[in-house]
């Protein structure tokens, strides 16, 4: 047993500030932060100077990244498990606990601070929801739950068009809830495709994800219908008049694309193709995303 802590606190010694990156989920944080700022510039002009709004965007980054950071920690013994996550710093030994939530609290709280005081009371409060509901809700209780985990949890994932949209007005509206509906149906697709590829990482595990509990055939299945609803739903924001032509042919385009790429999963035997779909469904949001910002500042007059 000493021989194991000596080891360990070697490693947590050897720790780079590399380490604490990778347990932010740098990549994952900056899609947050983009769709954030989609919210924003969708949002009405309130005034705001854009060193306010970059001040409150880099908060809402902060949150989400304390969230990441807890992540790692309380799914330290899953990460062991899974070829995919055992090399992660907490996973490795390289970030001790204690370490890795003083850093998250650090995080958390100057996001939270900073959006206060750039910001609104009521952005600061939702974006902090919005970590207690992945670092706590999903992480701790609904992952190794039920087989919905992604689903029931990927609103707390949805947030961040919201919250970039109240960072402005500090109201709540009927449109940015579109954008989180946008990224709610967007999100099982995205995360069963990986665990589709990942199924045995999942088995060993004991994480009960729906390729797990159901089979594969059947979350390919799915898979393929929520991808056909994300399309449906996309087409909304220029139903209501909230984009125009270039954002519908953007999005028809997108969604055309991500229903091509599911129904060859679905029609795969050998599931080579899931991690094409989980690789184009992230070009997939973030690109409609972008179409969102410049169909709102290009092409479209409301």
């Amino acid at each position: 047993m000493s021989k194991v802590l000596s080891v360990n606190a070697i490693a947590t010694q050897q720790a780079s500030w590399r380490d604490y990156l990778a347990m932010c989920k740098a990549k994952v944080v900056l899609m947050l932060v983009l769709t954030a700022w989609v919210g924003v510039a969708l949002a009405p002009d309130m005034g705001r100077s854009w060193l306010l709004q970059l001040v409150s965007l880099t908060a809402i980054g902060l949150l989400s990244a304390a969230a990441a950071v807890i992540n790692h920690i309380v799914d330290r013994e899953i990460d062991i498990k899974m070829a995919r996550t055992r090399h992660r710093p907490v996973a490795l030994g390289k970030v001790s606990e204690a370490r890795g939530f003083a850093f998250a609290a650090v995080l958390g709280v100057t996001g939270f601070v900073a959006l206060v005081a750039a910001s609104n009371w009521l952005c600061a409060i939702l974006t902090l929801f919005a970590l207690v509901g992945y670092a706590v809700i999903y992480t701790m209780f609904l992952k190794r739950a039920t087989p919905q985990n992604i689903v029931i949890g990927g609103l707390a994932g949805a947030m961040p068009p919201l919250l970039g949209w109240v960072s402005e007005t500090g109201q709540l509206a009927a449109a940015p809830w579109l954008l989180v509906m946008i990224i709610f149906t967007w999100t099982p697709p995205h995360f069963w495709a990986l665990a589709i590829a990942r199924e045995a990482d999942y088995r060993r595990a004991d994480v009960p994800m729906l390729p797990v509990t159901h089979g594969i055939d059947f979350c390919k299945t799915c898979v393929l219908g929520y991808t056909v609803i994300l399309a449906l739903v996309c087409v909304i924001p220029y139903l209501i008049g909230m984009s125009g032509l270039f954002y519908l042919l953007a999005s028809t385009i997108l969604n055309a694309l991500f229903v091509v790429y599911a129904w060859r999963l679905k029609r795969d035997p050998e599931h080579r193709s899931a991690m094409a779909v989980f690789k184009f469904s992230i070009l997939h949001l973030m690109l409609l995303f972008v179409a969102l910002f410049i169909d709102k500042w290009v092409f479209y007059v409301a």
